[in-house]
């Protein structure tokens, strides 16, 4: 542990922002997921109500820097694509 008191407010707010950014990562993985069973389910009007949420948790991410802007646009179109592809 710190002994410097700079550093240990600083070891402090790092685990606090990783614990934070865990569970925003989380909860983005969780709603592709639900996507993905909606779609293998066929059951489109579930699938396009979770792509709603899962398409937000993405921009999200992407916006505070848990993911890269191309990885949320990569995720994003697959999920429209799977989604779409019921529709068809």
């Amino acid at each position: 542990m710190a002994n410097i008191k700079s550093a240990m407010k600083r070891a402090k707010t790092s685990a606090e922002r990783n614990a934070h950014n865990s569970a925003m990562k989380s909860a983005m993985r969780t709603a592709i997921k639900k996507v993905e069973a909606a779609v293998a389910l066929n059951d489109s009007s579930s699938a396009k109500e979770a792509l709603t949420v899962a398409v937000r948790k993405i921009d999200k991410a992407a916006t505070k820097g848990l993911i890269h802007k191309n990885a949320a646009a990569r995720h994003k179109s697959r999920l429209y694509k799977k989604v779409n592809s019921l529709n068809a």
